[in-house]
């Protein structure tokens, strides 16, 4: 039987176990992305390992979410981001190049390779054919360090595209539609792959859309074939010899199959404060709107800008909108400025902010509380946009620019002109000034650390008896915003734990760090519902809990990338075996754990008292041998000091 694209890419990376659903799988890794708010962490970490030198073929540190400098923090953490891809050998894309996702697709990605990176939306290069996942900052380490990138072994899900692409009807619509049907967790433990005869519909940047947002599903991964689509794409970024060809084969089946009829999607939104929440604009049409945010991660293609320019040129967004634009490359700036699509939005009352993250991740364009705002950004979580009380929705382009000219949401259907029609230039201008290439005697630098970076903390060794109150009980879907939020109050903290730990919930109980201090040093537990820590890569959310004492977390289920992130920085992550049990517990009951070493080692069980009912309950967690070691030792960084393998 034929193989399908994502069995390809995993088959030519496997270096450990077998391809079977559900087994631990280890994968060599080519290329490694880190982004500011992350790579910090990352950095400090190849610092603690000893790293002479990148292994891998290409690993590239972006700085795009943390561009905002109100003080000397973020201007610091440049410098040192900048001294520490001198020192180990990678490269550097300064302030002000671009997000992460799009100038490593324009410059770096190549079929048939694999990217990890520490961002949860890395998946976004599987728009050329790659195998890219997001990862915890210590994974993405020690795969710049030459060691594999473990995981379990996905299924695959074939998702066919069939039919046309209607008028104002996008890429972002596509992947809205994915989560109208299946929600936050309907991705959990696969990877989506696009094929059929609707793919001749999308652009690689459409495609990059895509499979940015399949991370909101909570699936692994997106893949999509390396097409004459995608050798357009390279050859008009001047890389045309990085092209290779990839598909799948004639007779390549899939564990699960969807279809999607483009001919018959509409105009797409989600609601306020989910991703997974996707309903029909016509649902929501006429509510006024405050704000309307065009760029980020999410819809970063330069036809997502134009489109938008297109349907305002000649024309006044609202007096109550302001509409923000947020470039997400260098290059597309650049090439919306010299076609004539900047001035367009500049002149219909645009405000034009710096290539980067910004406003996606709550650095800056925070909207008024409680006000309605439209953003073409991949997440909506509550407080994510900066503001606590926020009302963020999630759209294309097209709804976004017309919701801006008449002040409401507004379907674009109803504009009363036709959807206009743009292309991406035949030839991008390129300009690689901002993007320094690795040094070649790179062990002549030292790293240069401003008064915020500090040093990793050090955790103790698992013990073998935990007993503790449960500090905070949560329902579902809790992101790791609410566990540790974003925003220019709180990512400049980023390389000093101590501090970055003082707004550890502060989304969800503004006492929980004061209370966690009371057992920070005996410990306490976290119980959680379904799909705790979805969204973001970043491992501060687990860090800073454990820096405050958090041994364990009990949930009814994990997001993937979160769940070893806890693993490796000692916190055990346990789930119901009766979900029902959940019930049974109240916040602020002490829980107990005994015989905990012999329980993890030689089960998939854990059995927990409850000292304040006198009940029990069982447990269980879903473990490899690898992953039980590194939990027992305390966490990955004392399991390396331990083996000095490096």
């Amino acid at each position: 039987m034929g193989k399908n694209i994502a069995q390809k890419l995993i088959e030519s990376h496997l270096v450990e176990g077998d391809m079977s659903p559900g087994s631990e799988i280890g994968i060599t890794i080519d290329q490694t992305l880190t982004q500011d708010a992350t790579g910090t962490m990352v950095m400090l970490e190849l610092e603690a390992m000893g790293l002479d030198r990148a292994k891998t073929e290409v690993s590239v540190q972006y700085v795009d979410h943390n561009v905002v400098q109100n003080d000397h923090k973020n201007a610091d953490d440049h410098i040192f981001l900048q001294t520490a891809c001198q020192r180990f050998g990678l490269w550097y894309s300064k302030a002000g190049n671009g997000v992460s996702h799009p100038v490593h697709q324009e410059r770096f990605g190549i079929p048939g390779k694999t990217l990890l990176g520490s961002d949860s939306h890395t998946p976004a290069a599987a728009s050329l054919g790659m195998l890219a996942m997001g990862a915890g900052g210590i994974e993405v380490a020690l795969a710049i360090a030459g060691k594999p990138y473990h995981l379990t072994m996905p299924k695959v899900m074939g998702i066919k595209l069939t039919g046309k692409m209607p008028e104002w009807v996008s890429a972002k619509d596509i992947i809205l539609e994915m989560l109208r049907r299946h929600g936050v967790k309907g991705g959990v433990g696969w990877i989506l792959e696009y094929y059929g005869p609707g793919l001749d519909e999308l652009t690689a940047m459409d495609r990059h859309v895509i499979a940015n947002m399949g991370t909101e599903l909570g699936a692994t991964t997106t893949t999509f074939p390396s097409d004459q689509e995608v050798k357009r794409y390279l050859e008009s970024q001047g890389r045309g010899d990085d092209w290779v060809e990839l598909r799948a084969d004639d007779d390549a089946s899939y564990d699960e199959y969807e279809e999607i009829n483009l001919s018959e999607l509409v105009p797409l939104i989600a609601l306020p404060s989910s991703p997974g929440k996707v309903v029909t604009v016509r649902e929501v049409e006429g509510s006024p709107i405050y704000q309307s945010m065009i760029g980020s991660s999410a819809n970063p293609g330069f036809c997502d800008f134009a489109v938008a320019a297109q349907i305002v040129d000649g024309k006044q967004v609202s007096s109550r909108v302001s509409l923000d634009v947020n470039p997400s490359s260098r290059q597309i700036l650049t090439d919306l400025t010299k076609n004539g699509y900047l001035a367009k939005l500049i002149s219909a009352g645009g405000r034009i902010h710096q290539a980067g993250c910004n406003g996606c991740i709550g650095m800056g364009q925070a909207p008024a509380t409680g006000k309605n705002s439209l953003r073409t950004v991949p997440r909506n979580f509550p407080g994510r946009s900066g503001t606590k009380e926020d009302s963020v929705f999630l759209c294309s382009p097209e709804v976004a620019a017309a919701s801006a000219l008449k002040g409401k949401i507004t379907d674009p259907r109803d504009l009363g002109f036709p959807h206009p029609k743009v292309k991406e230039p035949e030839k991008a201008t390129i300009n690689t000034d901002m993007l320094q290439p690795p040094v070649e005697d790179n062990q002549k630098y030292k790293l240069e650390k401003g008064p915020n970076i500090q040093a990793l903390p050090l955790f103790d060794l698992t013990p073998d008896h935990l007993e503790g109150p449960v500090i905070l009980k949560l329902g579902d879907d809790v992101s790791t915003d609410e566990i540790l939020p974003g925003g220019t109050r709180v990512l400049p903290f980023r390389s000093n734990i101590p501090e970055i730990s003082k707004f550890t919930f502060t989304q969800v109980d503004e006492t929980f760090y004061d209370r966690a201090l009371l057992n920070q040093e005996s410990g306490q537990l976290i119980v959680g519902g379904l799909n705790y820590g979805q969204g973001s890569s970043r491992e501060h959310a687990a860090m800073a809990p454990r820096f405050l004492g958090v041994k364990v977390v009990i949930a009814k289920s994990f997001a993937r990338i979160h769940q070893q992130n806890l693993i490796n920085f000692g916190i055990l992550p346990l789930t119901f075996v009766d979900r029902n049990d959940y019930n049974t517990i109240d916040q602020e009951d002490v829980l107990a754990i005994v015989d905990l070493h012999n329980q993890v080692s030689n089960g998939d069980e854990v059995v927990v008292k409850n000292e304040t009912k006198g009940t029990s309950f069982k447990t269980k967690f879903s473990m490899s041998s690898r992953q039980k070691e590194i939990y027992l030792e305390g966490g990955y960084i004392n399991l390396y000091r331990k083996l000095h393998t490096f």
